[in-house]
């Protein structure tokens, strides 16, 4: 049994619709666990990325050994995209200038790639919308449901738990199965 005064929580369910449950019951604990949130679909993320111009890496590193670092190489190897670094403790990223924040770069970019923890994620969709960018696209593994409703809700387009080099590179025919660059060559014409 169940005290009565005990925080009840809103839980949506698969189906749409709602019901209130005890906030510590374990079918509540299921359902936050659970994935219920979608974000644009392959040929909407393939819009994003046709109409992007400019990409902020916030949380860029200038580690190697960082996916941050490999994405950034990426972007400015295999792509027209003005690629920004986004880090408080770098002064250059890949050679490039590393920003402290987005508030202090030359532009507002078009998709803001956010290598940062779930918890951080709320944090940067304030930043985007606070300096106009359109898109918030957060990296492969990294997930927070709330965040991305969050992010809509301030008229955001919301991208979680893919990677832009992914992305880009399975639209252009650089990807393998097994998501490397296969190097074959191809009569396949590639997207631009």
């Amino acid at each position: 049994m169940t005290d009565l005064t005990e925080e009840l929580v809103s839980t949506r369910l698969a189906n749409g619709l709602t019901c209130e449950l005890p906030a510590s019951s374990p079918l509540a604990r299921l359902l936050r666990s659970q994935r219920t949130w979608e974000g644009p679909s392959a040929k909407e993320r393939l819009k994003i990325l046709r109409a992007a111009k400019s990409i902020a890496i916030v949380g860029a590193s200038a580690n190697p050994a960082r996916s941050s670092y490999f994405v950034g190489t990426y972007l400015q190897q295999s792509s027209d995209f003005r690629v920004y670094f986004v880090n408080p403790n770098a002064d250059r990223i890949l050679g490039e200038k590393a920003y402290p924040d987005l508030a202090s770069l030359p532009e507002a970019p078009d998709i803001v790639d956010v290598f940062r923890k779930p918890g951080d994620i709320p944090a940067v969709i304030d930043d985007a919308v606070a300096v106009g960018a359109p898109t918030v696209w957060v990296q492969l593994g990294i997930w927070n449901e709330d965040a991305a409703r969050y992010g809509e809700e301030k008229g955001l387009t919301v991208v979680m738990d893919r990677c832009i080099k992914i992305e880009h590179a399975r639209f252009h025919g650089g990807l393998h199965l097994m998501g490397f660059d296969t190097g074959q060559i191809s009569s396949r014409r590639t997207l631009r």
